[in-house]
């Protein structure tokens, strides 16, 4: 009986195992908490109407980032529109349709492989392929579709796991009632696997709002609102972090600083929104 769980004696190594746990969770908690801090308390004195309204102008010696805004949305949208078809489309070929074997490893190896990849090689490819081999130059759209090379793996390998997720007698009961395969996969297993979809999406969205190195080689750094909507994806585009980057570089430290903010105020609002759309979805399940 001294041996029962009842009067287990607690070891030392535990206490420091649950020490570690809650030192490194507290760690955690203290790096988030001190970095939006202190970009709330070095740049929220340099939010303005006039900050986020106009854009950058010399001859009025104003600075606005309304123009980084815009491009910013543009890229989000156009990238998203590239990379979701085509990353849930190879997700569902890799789980639904392809037989297990060395081409299916080989491809989760490469997707795996691109999802490591420094941006900064994206932004070269990207710059030479799209740019000059395809003659987009330095433009939104040259960036958009670097960009999509950059997300496809996280969007394909988190709903690859958003579809192992579905239970495999949804898929039996579902062929035994005379159902087509891609019948099945549209009206069973997708819906099932939404949350997990939609979240890689969202991730997505926040990876491509925080990057720079690669849109600094390819969509450039105009900050010109666009005259026309589609003749502006031709055109250079640069993003909040482009500006915050230029911004640091030039010495305008206030400026970067207030762009910093409103992108921890993004970032914040994308993760924020990933809780809510995936618990909801959840739960109408």
């Amino acid at each position: 009986m001294n041996n029962s769980i009842c009067h287990k004696s607690v070891r030392i190594s535990d206490i420091i195992l649950n020490a570690l746990i809650y030192l490194s969770a507290l760690l955690s908690v203290g790096i988030l908490v001190g970095i939006i801090g202190y970009v709330t308390f070095r740049g929220i004195g340099s939010i303005s109407w006039q900050f986020l309204s106009t854009v950058t102008s010399e001859m009025n010696n104003t600075f606005g980032i309304l123009g980084n805004i815009v491009n910013t949305l543009y890229i989000i949208v156009i990238t998203l529109l590239i990379a979701t078809p085509i990353g849930i489309g190879a997700a569902i070929y890799l789980t639904e349709y392809a037989k297990p074997g060395k081409i299916v490893r080989l491809i989760e190896f490469t997707t795996e492989t691109l999802s490591g990849i420094p941006s900064i090689i994206y932004g070269l490819f990207g710059m030479v392929f799209f740019g000059k081999t395809l003659l987009l130059g330095t433009s939104i759209l040259c960036g958009c579709l670097t960009l999509t090379i950059m997300v496809l793996p996280l969007i394909v390998r988190t709903t690859q796991e958003a579809l192992k997720t579905v239970p495999m007698n949804y898929r039996t009961g579902a062929m035994g009632m005379g159902a087509t395969k891609w019948y099945m996969i549209r009206t069973i297993i997708l819906p099932s696997a939404l949350p997990g979809i939609v979240t890689a999406v969202i991730l997505s969205i926040g990876r491509i709002v925080g990057e720079s190195a690669a849109l600094l080689f390819t969509a450039g750094s105009g900050y010109y609102l666009p005259k026309a909507l589609l003749s502006h994806i031709f055109k250079s585009g640069g993003t909040l972090t482009i500006q915050m980057y230029l911004s640091m570089e030039r010495g305008e430290f206030d400026s970067a600083f207030g762009i910093a903010f409103v992108l921890v105020v993004i970032v914040l609002i994308i993760n924020a929104l990933t809780k809510i759309i995936t618990n909801k979805m959840k739960k109408g399940n």
